[in-house]
């Protein structure tokens, strides 16, 4: 399967995901359903791969994710919200936006170093957090032609 097709699969399961979440709080007012955490990552994982032609890692290495083509270790931060938190600073770090219409946005394609340097204080939990608007400004910074490449 293409990683564009793979990209299409993910982008109809992500939409039901999201449809069956509406629905589970539409039935139970108050409740949130919101899918969060480990899945949202994995997803982001799988996009990353598919779309970017990373190597993914076995899950829950301690900083990166994956390895890109040209050999760059690469961690992969996935979120629907307005930031993310890391723990330790990557060679490469991807961030991508997920939407609820099954697509997705780079919110951030860059060294880690950079992003490490302006990230907020270590909170109780080991992870510094950052906004997406502030890596959307770093992205700036990091040409074109030194970014992960999307294959498709």
């Amino acid at each position: 399967m293409s990683g564009s097709a793979i990209q299409d699969l993910v982008a109809e399961k992500i939409k039901i995901l999201y449809s069956i979440s509406q629905e589970l709080e539409d039935l139970f007012p108050g409740r949130h359903y919101t899918p969060d955490g480990h899945m949202i990552g994995s997803i982001g994982e799988a996009l990353a791969a598919c779309c970017y032609g990373l190597k993914l890692f076995e899950a829950s290495e301690k900083t990166h994710d994956g390895q890109a083509p040209d050999g760059r270790l690469v961690q992969i931060k996935a979120t629907q919200i307005n930031r993310i938190a890391i723990s330790s600073e990557p060679e490469w770090l991807l961030v991508l936006k997920i939407h609820k219409d099954g697509s997705f946005s780079e919110e951030y394609n860059g060294p880690g170093k950079l992003a490490w340097e302006h990230c907020g204080k270590m909170q109780k939990n080991g992870q510094r957090p950052i906004s997406l608007a502030k890596l959307r400004q770093l992205q700036t910074r990091v040409p074109q032609s030194e970014r992960l490449k999307q294959i498709m």
